[in-house]
């Protein structure tokens, strides 16, 4: 039977053992874990010593206990502390605590941070295999951070994530974006409250999180755009709703002129009275849309279009090629959809200038008089 996981404090740590027993740790001013000389019976026993630890701390009279006592601060350890201390949202937390579990934990739990090296990082990336590529990816990424982290803590002298590369991963699905006519066809096969929502997704580039908390106050008719403040998420079935994920992703967006006829019917035909009214609201016409009923409309839509293959999040990637397509520049297209690196609308501008060999035949086309 494992060890119970250790309890959550302000000081300290404690462990209840297979044994019934009672461990307890805390980190030191001198930045190392110091353990317990010895178990207790109760979590109440295992608490006193932690408190009187601490009290010496507090006064200024702690002293480092014998050199046999110290124990090296493990990853486990460290990667629990970072992640506690990192101002995440919660969806970044969740996703970065799922990659602790089931990709660093089981290798480096119980490893030193000094005895990690780049032989044993190199070792687990390798074991890893090519399977889930982006998610491999992501879990060095996220390793390399912290242990990055450790560096500038001083707790190890370098980062043992040396691979170069590793932290970035190709698109194991290259997206197709959608024709107008594949649009029409979707928009057309929605339910009529849902179709701005399916055209603001590919003409505007919102995200899923961003239209789903839209409301009437955030819609400007008279200059023609929507100004996208908060999203939603699910985190573990719990609604949460914040600022979006960047900085960049606060912004206005500048809805094209011929949607705004549509804007001003959807408000006026789906949208409750009063400024904190949602423009896509649940069935219930109070609570935010779920990504489950959004997509028992969505799938039959796409595939009535003959485009089984395109994903909800692939419409704010078509919107993005068509501003692309504008010749809008790399800042034009960060600003519109909200990504604070160039890395993002790079790829889309990048997607653009693949149309250049169509337009090479059409011009051709011309010239012969078809």
């Amino acid at each position: 039977m494992p060890p119970k996981p250790r309890r959550k404090r302000s000081f300290g740590g404690l462990r209840q053992l297979p044994s019934k027993r009672w461990q307890a740790n805390y980190t030191a001013p001198d930045g190392l874990i110091y353990n317990a000389p010895h178990t207790f019976d109760t979590s109440l026993d295992a608490e006193a010593w932690l408190a009187a630890e601490r009290r010496k701390i507090s006064m200024d009279l702690w002293v480092p206990p014998s050199e046999a006592l110290v124990k090296p601060v493990t990853f486990g350890e460290y990667s629990y502390r970072w992640l506690e201390d990192r101002p995440l949202k919660p969806r970044t937390r969740q996703h970065y605590q799922a990659i602790l579990d089931s990709l660093l934990l089981p290798t480096f739990e119980d490893v030193a941070l000094k005895h990690l090296t780049p032989a044993s990082v190199r070792r687990w990336y390798t074991d890893q295999g090519a399977s889930r590529p982006t998610y491999r990816a992501h879990a060095y990424g996220l390793l390399r951070t912290i242990l990055g982290t450790a560096v500038t803590d001083e707790i190890i002298s370098s980062n043992p994530c040396t691979i170069r590369g590793a932290g970035a991963s190709k698109r194991a699905v290259k997206i197709k974006p959608a024709t107008l006519p594949e649009l029409e066809a979707i928009v057309a096969g929605m339910p009529e409250r849902l179709r701005l929502m399916v055209l603001l997704a590919s003409w505007c580039g919102m995200r899923f999180g961003e239209l789903a908390e839209l409301r009437r106050q955030d819609i400007d008719l008279k200059h023609g755009v929507v100004r996208v403040r908060r999203g939603v998420t699910r985190v573990k079935g719990q609604v949460v709703i914040g600022t979006p994920k960047t900085t960049a992703g606060i912004r206005d967006v500048a809805v094209p002129p011929h949607l705004l006829p549509l804007v001003e019917a959807h408000l006026n035909e789906h949208t409750a009275p009063g400024r904190e009214a949602l423009l896509f609201p649940a069935d219930d016409g109070t609570s935010n849309l779920a990504t489950s009923t959004l997509y028992r409309a969505y799938y039959p839509a796409r595939a009535a279009a003959g485009r089984e293959d395109l994903r909800w999040h692939d419409l704010r990637h078509t919107g993005a090629v068509l501003a692309a397509q504008t010749g809008a520049t790399l800042a034009e297209l960060m600003g519109r959809l909200g990504h604070s690196s160039p890395a993002a609308a790079l790829r889309y501008q990048h997607v653009a200038r693949g149309r250049d060999a169509e337009i090479a035949e059409a011009l051709s086309r011309i010239a012969r008089g078809e």
